[in-house]
């Protein structure tokens, strides 16, 4: 697939790596020439000069014949119009734009096709909102992604010493849960994944990906932890565009406070939020957190746009007792550096912005697409279409799919109905199938199970 991506910022670099590595043809356009440079020395990527919503710039990224143009600046106005421009001079088939002001997100009509061309709209701000909002609800949680619009989530935990199945084999879990099905779709030790068996046995510390109805999610994590008390209060450091979006989400479910530094937006965000109490000062700072019982706090994300001041931030408050903290990190280096052993959770708003673009790339009919573990793991929902004759999974037992290495089945949206896959599930055609790759290298083996051919017999 031929494609380019315009701006060379986190976002767009990130993204440029992933697909760079998927054998297709990338183009990154940015003002820049270092940053350009430094991409073209790691990545086999072409890169343009110029600006981005300039139409000699699209032409001489190749315009004229790209399969989709990925606008990432960090302008609005220059995405779109970028989307605009590459419409109207060369018909390019998928145009995907990332908004992040509220403002021209709460009016859908400006993004049709004879307003402005935007296929797909990406919001960093609020992918990540979403994705904090889940991990609140499940306390204890690495990760919470959603599937079948909401009906299936594959949750990430980290097992501790005491969880009723740790030092048991996983065949164990339904003895332990009669009438909850849920599907272990990997385990990572030591940071190396394991394909899960009846017969593995959970130790402590493991890395495990599972599979449940929505419904069934806390009692499977109390399988593989010490069941943890629902959250009730919440301290938020910082009021940027993430930190009001998560606090009006959430302030009617929790006792929110938001600790902002700046006194224009502080009183500006008292203004605006309904329960949530705003905080004038520095969230690094002992004494403030202190004041504001820091020590029966459960949950405290640091999600300003200094990423070491978030880092410090958390830190200080886990040390001051609080129950599960989170932090806003992009650079994947402190990532692996921080979570687990420094904080709980470090959250990348390029993997959770990476998984949206990547559901529009994938070939076959891929409806989600999660990036796991810094992009070396994927989760994805494809939906399987065609008969035996004319398909590869279509009529058959799951035992009798020949999937990749390190790649499982791990559940079935049929309609309303949440199936999680056995050995002796059947497919059938529509059905949504989520699968688990711990290596994304096996994608292309993947996507070309789920298209339909013609004269495949």
């Amino acid at each position: 697939m031929k494609i380019i991506i315009l701006g060379a910022g986190r976002v767009g670099a990130s993204v440029a790596a992933n697909l760079a590595s998927e054998a297709n043809d990338v183009t990154v356009v940015d003002n820049d020439e270092a940053v350009l440079e430094d991409l073209k020395d790691r990545f086999d990527i072409r890169t343009v000069r110029g600006h981005a919503s300039h139409p000699e710039t699209l032409m001489h990224a190749g315009g004229e014949d790209a399969d989709m143009v990925i606008a990432v600046t960090g302008s609005d106005e220059t995405n779109m119009v970028a989307c605009q421009v590459a419409y109207t001079l060369f018909h390019t088939p998928t145009k995907i734009a990332r908004v992040r002001s509220v403002e021209y997100l709460n009016h859908p009509r400006l993004f049709a096709q004879e307003a402005l061309p935007v296929d797909v709209l990406i919001s960093p701000e609020q992918l990540v909102t979403d994705y904090i909002e889940r991990l609140i609800e499940h306390p204890g949680a690495l990760q919470v992604l959603d599937f079948a619009g909401g009906r299936v989530q594959l949750v990430a935990v980290r097992t501790y010493h005491g969880g009723p199945l740790v030092g048991h084999e996983l065949s164990n879990l339904k003895k332990h849960m009669p009438g909850i099905d849920a599907r272990v779709a990997s385990i990572f030790r030591q940071g190396k994944p394991i394909t899960p068996s009846g017969d593995t046995i959970i130790e402590v510390d493991d890395e495990v990906f599972f599979l449940a109805a929505r419904k069934h999610i806390r009692a499977v994590m109390s399988e593989m932890r010490k069941t943890e008390k629902q959250v009730k209060r919440v301290i938020l450091a910082g009021g940027g565009n993430i930190g009001t979006r998560l606090a009006t989400a959430i302030e009617n479910q929790y006792q929110v406070k938001i600790i902002e530094h700046n006194e224009d937006h502080a009183r500006h965000l008292s203004e605006h939020l309904d329960k949530a109490m705003v905080l004038l000062g520095d969230a690094a700072d002992k004494e403030l957190l202190l004041e504001e019982n820091i020590e029966n706090t459960d949950v405290f994300c640091a999600l300003t746009n200094d990423e070491e001041a978030n880092i410090l931030s958390a830190m200080l408050a886990m040390r001051l007792g609080a129950r599960k903290v989170m932090s806003l990190i992009n650079r994947a280096s402190y990532v692996d550096l921080v979570q687990s052993e420094t904080i709980d959770v470090a959250i990348s708003p390029q993997q959770a912005t990476i998984g949206s673009l990547l559901t529009h790339i994938r070939r076959g009919d891929v409806v989600v697409v999660h990036s796991l573990r810094r992009g070396a793991a994927e989760a994805i929902e494809a939906v399987a279409h065609g008969d035996r004759d004319s398909s590869r999974v279509v009529g058959r037992a799951i035992e009798e799919i020949k999937l990749p290495p390190g790649t499982t089945i791990g559940a079935i949206v049929r309609g309303e109905e949440v199936i999680i896959a056995h050995h002796d599930t059947v497919i059938e055609s529509d059905d949504h199938v989520i699968l688990f790759l711990s290596d994304k290298k096996c994608i292309q083996a993947v996507e070309r199970l789920f298209q339909v051919g013609v004269t495949f017999f």
